[in-house]
């Protein structure tokens, strides 16, 4: 059975809040469309990512729950994969190759993509293109990273659900508590990515103003430049 819940004014942090849509309805993921507007304006299309798995076995596991974001401004889209029929468009979303979509420690993602026939055609693993400084682990967490590049207190803000709502992840209804936090993990990892790309691009945009010839000052057609006052 379909369906679309929508929850406006869910809380993240300070001023911050998400319009987040639930939904295995293909109809409504039509609102994909919204997305690819807004990215077509935009430099760096960058996509955020993250998905829960449902309860099988891990060598048979697949995705349960799909979360996607493109920042505060759009809808946070969390697509019940788990009961949901087949869909082209949000098939066609994730294969884009216009697209970087960001995800954390995404080797596992893949695989279970692969498992339902869904690929990310440019997929960024954030835990291997940036790490935390003086970082005592090998690898990073998104808590860790996100404590860094976006907020001092997103493992604070994420309400902790139980391990008995994380079991639900596959099957309905989810609780409002694990919907803010799928909401939080997508945004969070969106957010990480895009404030590395604009750094990026902002060191080399320095560098290559630094290592241009200084501009010489036009002279004079009538040669005031050259009077002796």
């Amino acid at each position: 059975m379909a369906f679309s819940d929508e929850y406006k004014g869910v809380e993240a942090h300070g001023n911050t809040k998400f319009h987040v849509i639930r939904t295995n309805d293909k109809k409504m993921v039509i609102s994909l469309a919204q997305y690819e507007h807004h990215l077509s304006l935009q430099r760096h299309k960058i996509v955020g990512i993250d998905l829960e798995y449902n309860n099988e076995p891990e060598a048979t596991q697949k995705p349960a729950l799909c979360q996607l974001t493109i920042g505060k401004t759009q809808p946070v889209l969390l697509f019940q994969l788990s009961a949901a029929e087949r869909c082209t468009v949000f098939d066609n979303f994730l294969a884009d190759p216009r697209y970087t979509i960001g995800g954390f420690s995404i080797d596992g993602d893949k695989t279970r993509l692969e498992r339902v026939n869904l690929e990310v055609a440019n997929f960024v693993d954030i835990q291997k293109e940036w790490r935390v400084p003086e970082a005592t682990k090998e690898l990073d967490s998104l808590g860790d990273v996100s404590d860094v590049l976006v907020d001092d207190y997103y493992n604070n803000m994420k309400k902790k659900i139980t391990d008995d709502e994380h079991k639900r992840r596959a099957t309905l209804p989810l609780s409002m508590r694990h919907i803010e936090y799928a909401a939080k993990d997508a945004y969070a990892t969106y957010e990480i990515w895009n404030r590395i790309t604009i750094t990026q691009d902002g060191l080399r945009r320095a560098k290559l103003e630094k290592e241009e010839p200084p501009k010489k000052r036009a002279r004079s057609s009538w040669g005031w430049g050259d009077a002796n006052w």
